[in-house]
């Protein structure tokens, strides 16, 4: 199985995250925040990752440094578990409804960290998590991960069911992107030859 590791510790937070690459979708979780926990949820359950995060910050303050710096080490697990990037399809794409949401990620594992975010949520806050952060984690994790990360919220009146279709297909779209092709065994998914920043 590949596996990867990560850890951060600052003053404002601890965090430590390990990631099953080929796993089961099984996930042990706790960030403090319980609606950022139900999203990261999704990655590891529609992805089929094995994922466990263990994050303490600074909460009494606001959630967003934990927010980010669980992005910024789950990005690093998954680039330590990717290792050279040897074989993998490299590229995805998941379009993913939850009832009258729809949301779309691709992703590409180019070795370089970029992402964009279209769709707007309604309200500040979904659940205890600050709504400005999804697109905040999204780029902590794609610039972690060497990843190009484009998230598109297509359609949607509820913000919960916004959300969670756009964790959903994240998710999806790691799963396949990261996945071996057995076409590709030991090659580089470049015509340079390398996958670097």
């Amino acid at each position: 199985m590949r596996s990867g590791d990560a850890a951060r510790e600052t003053l404002e937070t601890t965090v430590q995250v390990t990631i099953g690459l080929d796993g089961s979708g099984e996930s042990d979780i706790s960030t403090g925040v319980a609606f950022f926990d139900h999203m990261l949820a999704q990655i590891a359950r529609h992805g089929m990752f094995d994922l466990k995060v263990a994050a303490e910050g600074d909460l009494e303050i606001d959630s967003h440094h934990t927010v980010e710096d669980v992005g910024i080490v789950l990005g690093e697990a998954i680039d330590n578990a990717l290792g050279d990037r040897r074989g993998i399809s490299r590229m995805a794409d998941a379009t993913v409804p939850m009832d009258e949401a729809l949301a779309q990620v691709a992703v590409d594992l180019s070795g370089r960290g970029h992402s964009a975010f279209e769709g707007e949520f309604k309200n500040s806050e979904i659940g205890d998590l600050e709504s400005e952060l999804i697109p905040h984690f999204v780029d902590s994790l794609a610039r972690n991960a060497g990843a190009n990360v484009h998230v598109r919220i297509l359609a949607g009146d509820n913000d919960h069911h916004c959300c969670e279709a756009a964790f959903k297909a994240l998710g999806r779209a790691l799963d396949a992107a990261t996945a071996l092709d057995p076409r590709r065994a030991g090659q580089v998914p470049s015509t340079k030859g390398t996958i670097t920043e």
